[in-house]
């Protein structure tokens, strides 16, 4: 995030690092600290560590590397207590209701546990239970918080954090209503029936409650693990431009968003009969709602940054609230320094250099990224936590954004932005005028993406070098 308008450009290499072993043990020692106090209090605390360690444009390496293993090391319920929430919120014994159910969770998160259980009817699900005292005691942890991060903004004036707990307190009672969860599941496999490579789990509603939740059972690696992958023949490249696809049609298209993409709740697996790759989704407990207004901006900007079009970038941002700090808050949306925005974020890949540089500048500018989440309509907040979150999964295959999936992007904002645009015209004139305009936008990109992989393929190389022959023979 350098070398933009009124902000000085602060470089720290890796070797400036080195020299600084107490920045660094400091740091280290703080987050764990952090990571404790979080397993230790659990529910609520995990939750809220989980939502710091994905915050990769504002906290040091040290903290986001270590808060994440809260993601798949949160603390266990014990048998006891998850046969006592069955048995108040069912109603039966655990082994009234199922032939066999597994003691050892299959994963446990900040809020909840799932274990693998067969019912009586032979079918195999999977039991989301949720952690007892959750319930009761996130109203008083989200005070706490309030009082501490109040208490440290005395004595820090630029500790701006308010904006953390104000989406705790929103979204907290809706994860914790595994009912909405269920809800959330069924929209969005419905949303998205078109992708035929989407997998949802399906939800069992005669045994489901606001605490317990009952799934069909779906197996697979997670989808960062790249060694999985290459010993079950799954493409790394086609799952990523498929997780591009799902996140393009959901933020762009149709404004409700899956805002947990973490790695253990999107799985891949190849299915045995057919030999095609399927993603699945899972822990839909999280999303967030899109207005018109603020989709349609969102759309624009990304169009305007895939074009390089710095103009409509300030423009779009001042719209969604980023004011004077627009370059930063481009910087910040797409991972990249501002003289690769003003490049074009698909002209050139991202290297090591560059990340080192944007983690390096966002302590540098913690105060203004502070100002800005606290200026941009809340909506924005899950949206940053989900890019962060695909980015950490592309980075892990190594896939990081290429040309491809930003065509994927430029469809869905086309698409959508002509939807909307042919909503509010009474004139058939002006929506065959309309619709013109997007098959002729859509048949550019589709084109262009030809041209990519003719360049890309033996033939492409053949053609441009015969070519290339009859220019010179001329």
């Amino acid at each position: 995030m350098t070398s933009y308008p009124e902000m000085k450009s602060i470089k720290r290499t890796s070797l400036q690092l080195e020299c600084q072993p107490a920045t660094f043990q400091v740091h280290l020692r703080s987050a764990k600290r952090l990571r404790d106090l979080c397993c230790a209090n659990r529910g609520t605390f995990i939750k809220v560590g989980q939502h710091l360690g994905a915050l990769d444009y504002l906290l040091p390496e040290e903290y986001t590397h270590t808060l994440k293993v809260l993601h798949s090391q949160a603390p266990q319920s014990s048998m006891e207590e998850i046969e006592q929430v069955i048995r108040e919120d069912l109603g039966k014994e655990i082994k009234e209701l199922f032939v066999s159910f597994e003691d050892a969770p299959l994963g446990a998160a900040s809020l909840a546990q799932v274990h693998k259980a067969v019912l009586q009817d032979g079918r195999t699900v999977a039991v989301k239970v949720q952690h007892p005292k959750v319930q009761a005691q996130s109203a008083k942890d989200i005070l706490l918080m309030e009082i501490l991060l109040v208490a440290v903004k005395q004595i820090f004036p630029d500790f701006e954090f308010m904006w953390l707990v104000e989406e705790a307190k929103k979204n907290l009672p809706l994860e914790l209503d595994f009912l909405n969860e269920g809800r959330n599941a069924e929209k969005v496999a419905h949303m998205l029936k078109s992708f035929d490579f989407l997998k949802v789990p399906k939800i069992y509603w005669e045994l489901s409650t606001r605490r317990v939740l009952l799934m069909e059972f779906m197996e697979g690696g997670q989808v960062n693990d790249k060694a999985y992958m290459e010993r079950n023949c799954i493409n790394v490249n086609e799952i990523s431009r498929n997780l591009g696809k799902l996140y393009s049609e959901m933020i762009f298209v149709n404004g409700f968003v899956h805002c947990d993409p973490h790695p253990g709740n999107v799985l891949v697996r190849k299915c045995p009969t057919t030999g095609k790759t399927h993603i699945i989704l899972l822990d839909h407990g999280l999303y967030q709602d899109l207005t018109d207004n603020f989709r349609l901006d969102y759309c624009q900007l990304w169009q305007a940054l895939i074009k390089a079009d710095v103009k409509r970038v300030q423009k779009y941002s001042r719209r969604l609230g980023a004011g004077d700090l627009y370059p930063l808050f481009a910087c910040m949306l797409t991972a990249r320094s501002w003289e690769s925005v003003n490049r074009g974020i698909d002209r050139s890949p991202v290297t090591a250099k560059e990340d080192v540089e944007i983690r390096s500048n966002a302590a540098a500018y913690l105060p203004q990224i502070n100002k800005l989440l606290n200026n941009v309509p809340r909506q924005m907040l899950l949206l940053l936590k989900t890019n962060d979150l695909l980015r950490g999964i592309e980075s892990a295959l190594q896939t990081r954004a290429s040309a491809s999936s930003f065509l994927n992007m430029s469809r869905c904002c086309i698409r959508a932005v002509s939807t909307y645009q042919r909503s509010k015209s009474i004139s058939l004139y002006r929506k065959t005028q309309i619709s013109l305009s997007e098959a002729l936008s859509l048949w550019q990109i589709s084109l262009y993406e030809l041209f990519l992989r003719l360049k890309g393929s033996q033939l492409g190389n053949w053609v441009i070098a015969f070519l290339s022959w009859m220019h010179h023979s001329s």
